[in-house]
C-alpha cells in the first residue's frame, strides 16, 4: 500500500494506462486502419478493451465491412452494396450471430378472423406485404393497410396509418413503386394507388384473378390464371395500355422484371410439357430463354426474385428452392436446397448475399439458410399445432416477418 500524498503514474492520452503515449498512434490512420483489417470479429473485440482510444477506433465500420460480408444477412450484398447505411457495421455482425444460431424473440402483431363468403363458411386470407421505411404494408381482403412501425420495436401500432381499397375480390399481389401501389386481385383488375394521396386508377387486367404483378421503370408486368401474362405502360398518360400480351399456356402464379428492365420472367403451374420458368424480352414480349429441363408436372413455381441482373431464386411445389445464375447456364440450376419435409415452399426471400429466408406450406415454418451449406440452418414454426401456409416473408437486418392465413408474426433477432 502506498504512502499517503504518493504521486499516481501519469495516464497515456486517451486513457491507455501506459506512463508514455503509445507509438501505435504515430502510425498514420490509413496505415494503422490497413493493419486492423487484417483482425477477425474476436482480435478486434480483444482490442478494443485495451483503452477507451482504442475501443472506438475498432467499432469503425471499415474495420468491420470485411467481416460482415462473409456474415448472414449483415446488410452486405455480393457486390458489397451496404443496404443497411444508418446501423453501425459491428453492431450487425453481432446480430448476425443470431440469425445464425436462430436465437431471436417472438411476437404476434396482428390477428385476423377468417372471411365469411356465405352462411357458416368460412375461407382463409392469402395475405401479401411489403416493407418501406417506418410503414409495412399488408393486404388483408379487398384493401392493403399501411401499418406504421413502433420505434426501437418489431411491432406495429394499432391502427393503419392508411387503407388502400378499389379491388372488388381479395388482393393476391402488390408491389411497391415510385410512391405507388400496384395491387393485382382476384376480380382481375389492377389498381393503382398513390401512397401519399387518394389517387388511384383501376381497369380490368385479365379475364381471371391476376395472381402476381411486379412494376419497375415505368413498366407492370401481370400474370393471371388465365394463362397469359401482360406488359403494361405506367407512363403518363399511358397508364395501363396494354403494350404486349404474352400466351403462357399455363396459369402464371409468379412474374419478376430483371433489373436491367430489358426482360421478365414468369413461373407457371407446370401443367404441360415446357418449363414452369420462362424468360421473355420486355421490349418485344417474345420468349427469350426456358430454365432447367427436369421438372415433373405440377412442379408450379410460386415465387420467384431476382438478386441481381443475372441471378434469380426460384421455389414452389416440388420442395426445392434453386438458384439459376444466367451467365452460366439457363439448362441447369447451379445450386438448389430441397425442403426437408418435403413440404411445398410458398416464399422466398435473400439478402443479396449469403442468406435465404423460406416460407413452408404447413405449420407456418420459416426456414433460414447459408447458400454456402446444403442443408437448412434452423427453422421457426409459427402457427402450431394448427396449420398454415407461410405466404408471404420480409426481413430487415434485425426482424423478419411472416404473414400466415390469420396472423402477422415477428422474430425479433436483436433480444434473443
Amino acid at each position: 500500500m502506498g504512502r499517503k500524498g504518493s504521486p499516481r503514474a501519469p495516464q497515456a492520452e486517451g486513457g491507455c494506462g501506459a506512463a508514455r503515449p503509445s507509438l501505435l498512434w504515430a502510425l498514420p490512420e490509413e496505415l494503422l486502419l490497413l493493419i486492423c483489417s487484417y483482425l477477425d470479429a474476436r482480435a478486434l473485440g480483444r482490442l478494443g478493451q485495451v483503452c477507451r482510444r482504442l475501443r472506438a477506433f475498432a467499432g469503425r465500420d471499415p474495420l468491420w465491412r470485411r467481416i460482415a460480408r462473409g456474415c448472414l444477412n449483415a446488410g452486405f450484398t455480393r457486390l458489397g452494396a451496404d443496404l443497411a447505411a444508418g446501423i453501425p457495421v459491428k453492431e450487425r455482425v453481432k446480430v448476425s450471430q443470431n440469425w445464425r444460431r436462430g436465437r431471436c424473440r417472438r411476437e404476434t402483431l396482428l390477428k385476423w378472423k377468417r372471411k365469411q363468403v356465405a352462411p357458416f363458411s368460412f375461407t382463409l386470407l392469402m395475405p401479401w406485404m411489403h416493407l418501406d421505411g417506418e410503414y409495412l404494408y399488408l393486404s388483408q381482403a379487398e384493401d392493403i393497410r399501411a401499418y406504421r412501425f413502433r420505434p426501437d420495436s418489431a411491432g406495429l401500432q394499432r391502427h393503419p396509418q392508411a387503407i388502400f381499397s378499389g379491388h372488388q375480390e381479395d388482393v393476391c399481389r402488390f408491389v411497391l413503386a415510385s410512391s405507388h401501389i400496384v395491387s393485382g386481385g382476384g376480380d382481375g383488375n389492377i389498381v393503382l394507388s398513390k401512397v401519399h394521396s387518394s389517387f388511384s386508377i383501376k381497369f380490368s387486367a385479365h379475364e381471371q384473378e391476376v395472381n402476381c404483378v411486379d412494376c419497375q421503370g415505368g413498366i407492370i408486368v401481370s400474370g393471371s390464371r388465365d394463362r397469359t401474362a401482360k406488359v403494361w405502360s405506367l407512363s403518363s398518360g399511358r397508364a395501363g395500355h396494354c403494350l404486349h400480351t404474352v400466351q403462357t399456356e399455363d396459369r402464371v402464379w409468379s412474374i419478376a422484371i430483371s433489373p436491367l428492365l430489358s426482360s421478365f420472367v414468369t413461373g407457371t403451374a407446370c401443367c404441360g410439357h415446357t418449363s414452369p420458368l420462362r424468360i421473355w424480352d420486355l421490349e418485344s414480349g417474345q420468349l427469350a430463354t426456358c430454365l432447367g429441363t427436369d421438372f415433373h408436372r405440377g412442379a408450379g413455381v410460386l415465387d420467384v426474385v431476382y438478386e441481381t441482373p443475372f441471378t434469380l431464386l426460384s421455389c414452389g411445389y416440388d420442395t426445392y428452392i434453386r438458384s439459376w445464375d444466367l451467365r452460366m447456364s439457363t439448362r441447369k440450376c447451379v445450386m438448389e436446397w430441397e425442403e426437408p419435409h418435403d413440404s411445398a415452399l410458398y416464399c422466398v426471400r435473400s439478402d443479396g448475399n449469403h442468406m435465404i429466408a423460406s416460407g413452408s406450406a404447413y405449420y407456418g415454418v420459416v426456414r433460414l439458410w447459408d447458400k454456402r451449406q446444403s442443408r437448412c440452418l434452423q427453422s421457426f414454426s409459427l402457427s402450431s399445432p394448427t396449420s398454415s401456409p407461410v405466404y408471404c416473408l420480409r426481413f430487415t437486418t434485425t426482424y423478419l416477418y411472416a404473414a400466415l392465413a390469420s396472423a402477422l408474426h415477428a422474430l425479433d433477432f436483436t433480444a434473443p
